[in-house]
């Protein structure tokens, strides 16, 4: 299953016509790609926000936490060396938000957790998934193989949410039969603050039930789970380090979402980025540039691969390692 974020019309309102998107995609080229040859020691970083006006966006990440959990499990498989349970929660906009819940049966009690976030058009299952683009089940089983329990579950609008946007997919409009009048019910940005939230309820539900060790919380995302990494390390102080996988940094279709913008919260937290230095959702130099300039500390690091968006299988080593070491 795909897992890139999908291209700049899939954020866009109904009416973008074909013609504004081919504009916009010539424009956002001109802006997005430095020239043939231009060094990373040469390339501009990409532009971010005002510190004041990070700050100011930071309340579109706030919940109440007064509204009912509801939380329940509804499936529980024992496996041979872990405990599996699908569980449900209310979201903070009202919606059952599913999740998968893996425990290991040996390791500290209770487990460390490591958040799983998916990708664009993606879903939870990504991470019990072998065969998919993510390497998700071999990354699953080396946290579970380390002492970690693991939290995935669906973003916004994605796998068992699509009721929440009438069943369509994500990128409805690759689908000559959906109707205009249901696509793209959720900008980007929309998207990205509503799981956000679900994430940090899905902490609050843990919480409740006193089975994972709520002091020792990572996260792994990947694509749009690595983008949504940026804005939980901004605002839940629950986390302890996080693993950001080929995340885009930068696309005005993000409106006010966009990743580096949010580079002033990662603040003294260990964040590690891998990236690949094909990838088409951004330019290698730049994203060097941008990593130096707003990120780069005795906290952080970043570690390039030769590949595109898909890395290969071996960043599940790299990740996992950053985490042992510092959860």
């Amino acid at each position: 299953m795909p897992t890139a974020l999908a291209p700049l019309e899939d954020f866009t309102r109904p009416s973008f016509s074909a013609t504004k998107l081919l504009h916009v995609l010539i424009l956002w080229a001109s802006f997005a790609r430095l020239p043939s040859g231009v060094r990373a020691d040469d390339a501009k970083p990409y532009p971010r926000i005002s510190e004041e006006a990070f700050k100011a966006r930071l309340a579109f990440f706030d919940y109440d936490k007064a509204i009912p959990l509801e939380g329940r499990v509804v499936r529980e498989w024992d496996q041979e060396k872990s405990v599996r349970r699908k569980i449900v929660f209310r979201g903070a906009q009202g919606f059952l938000v599913p999740g998968q819940l893996e425990y290991p049966k040996s390791g500290p009690e209770p487990s460390p957790l490591v958040l799983l976030l998916h990708g664009w058009s993606g879903s939870k299952e990504d991470w019990w998934n072998d065969n998919n683009s993510v390497s998700g089940g071999l990354l699953r089983r080396a946290l579970l193989e380390a002492g970690y329990a693991v939290l995935a579950l669906d973003a916004a609008a994605h796998g068992e949410r699509s009721h929440e946007i009438d069943f369509q997919s994500v990128n409805a409009f690759d689908d000559p039969e959906a109707p205009t009048n249901r696509r793209n019910y959720f900008t980007y940005a929309e998207i990205a603050i509503q799981t956000v939230k679900d994430y940090r309820r899905g902490l609050d539900f843990l919480a409740e039930r006193g089975e994972v060790d709520l002091k020792r919380v990572g996260l792994v995302g990947y694509s749009m789970g690595g983008m949504d990494a940026f804005y939980l390390l901004a605002v839940e102080p629950r986390l302890k380090v996080a693993v950001a996988c080929v995340p885009p940094l930068l696309n005005s279709s993000y409106g006010p979402a966009s990743p580096i913008d949010y580079s002033w919260g990662i603040g003294r937290t260990p964040f590690l980025m891998l990236m690949g230095r094909k990838d088409e959702m951004g330019e290698a130099a730049r994203v060097e540039a941008s990593y130096r300039q707003y990120i780069d500390g005795p906290n952080t690091k970043l570690i390039w691969y030769e590949t595109g968006h898909k890395l290969p299988a071996s960043y599940v080593r790299d990740a996992v390692a950053w985490l042992k070491e510092r959860l």
